[in-house]
């Protein structure tokens, strides 16, 4: 099975990059948000060379999605906890009425 081929563009520079079927957009939609990313570095000025904008972009992103897992984390405990706290609740209200 072929995969299909995405023309993305990044900083100016095309890429074909391979992607599983029916990911297109998906992996299209990643090359934007990364080609924005590293736009906003360059724009800054202060990181020169694409090779270490791409560095700092991709630790960005990097340090964006474990901090959102790690948020995910903690509402996924607090629910455990809350849901633990109402069954509690919920049975002491059976065993009373």
């Amino acid at each position: 099975m072929e995969k299909p081929t995405v023309s993305v563009n990044i900083l100016g520079q095309e890429y074909k990059i391979n992607c599983p079927k029916g990911h297109e957009a998906e992996l299209t939609e990643a090359a934007d948000y990364l080609n924005g990313q590293m736009q906003e570095i360059r724009n800054n000025g202060k990181i020169i060379g694409t090779e270490k904008v791409a560095i700092i972009a991709a630790l960005n992103i990097t340090h964006d999605m474990l901090s959102s897992r790690k948020y995910a984390r903690s509402n996924e405990q607090q629910l455990r906890e809350l849901t633990s706290q109402l069954d509690s609740a919920l049975t002491h209200t059976n065993k009373v009425g």
